[in-house]
């Protein structure tokens, strides 16, 4: 449930390159490839788009390359595959990891708002957890129709933080609990707006997937609790005696295995007209 995507801005353009917070999104975005649900997303995800050899790919919010070394393996020698990455610090953990693996892959910087790409010059673009960082994510998924050409198709994945489950609890604590994950995007409901934005930018929706990203049910994620439970605080939505209760009873929760946190990713795959 982490955020993992740089800095919430109107194009997701960060100057941040401190190596402590780079290290941390790098952190941050290894432990989501080994998160089950994120896997089982991307798979149906990449099976519904069905990248073809020779096909122009562009993986926008590329972060640390990983899905952008994979859509060069699917397109082959005769494709391309260019990750789009404005995070500097990121984009050199992904072209070293790149070349340590032999990678086609490349990578640049740029903007969500402005792809760094003719117009009608990819076939395929992937945009995974980035929409939720944007202000004008609308804007952005415009940006990514103008690159499609047509015929060409899209992958959006982002996650619904409204979706955000804590249990167990007095559910009006658990509801106010929850409730934090709100604030930490500048578009947090953007799972649930994914397939008007594809419409409302031209594109013809071909399908729809989700998936909720559990937590460790054996083990109460620290950062993750405190981070919801002093937003709740701040935001007057709880008392820090409520707090501090629900913290001792999610503890015990956990210790008994009936401990559940989770959000949903949700996917939606779509194409432009020919």
């Amino acid at each position: 449930m982490a955020h993992t995507q740089p800095g919430p801005g109107s194009g997701f353009r960060t100057q941040n390159i401190d190596p402590d917070n780079v290290t941390r999104l790098v952190a941050a975005l290894d432990s989501q490839e080994t998160n089950p649900g994120v896997r089982r997303l991307r798979e149906w995800a990449y099976d519904a788009l069905a990248v073809r050899p020779g096909e122009r790919v562009l993986d926008v919010g590329s972060g640390t390359g990983s899905t952008t070394r994979e859509l060069a393996t699917a397109v082959g020698p005769r494709g391309t595959a260019l990750g789009v990455e404005p995070n500097p610090g990121l984009r050199s953990v992904a072209e070293r990891r790149g070349a340590e693996a032999n990678s086609p892959a490349r990578f640049t910087d740029g903007d969500a708002l402005s792809l760094p790409v003719p117009g009608g010059s990819v076939d395929v673009v992937w945009c995974e957890r980035v929409l939720q960082h944007l202000t004008e994510a609308d804007k952005a998924v415009a940006e990514i129709a103008r690159v499609l050409a047509p015929g060409g198709r899209v992958a959006l994945l982002d996650t619904d933080w409204a979706t955000t489950i804590v249990h167990p609890g007095d559910p009006e604590i658990m509801a106010a609990f929850a409730s934090g994950a709100l604030t930490g995007a500048a578009n947090p409901y953007s799972g649930r707006r994914l397939v008007g934005q594809l419409s409302a930018a031209g594109l013809v929706i071909e399908d729809r997937g989700s998936q909720a990203l559990l937590q460790d049910h054996r083990s109460v994620t620290w950062p993750l609790i405190r981070m919801l439970g002093e937003s709740a605080v701040r935001r007057g939505a709880l008392t820090e005696t409520q707090r501090d209760r629900a913290y001792a009873g999610l503890t015990e929760a956990a210790e008994e295995g009936a401990l559940h946190m989770s959000v949903t990713m949700f996917a939606v795959v779509a194409r432009r007209p020919e």
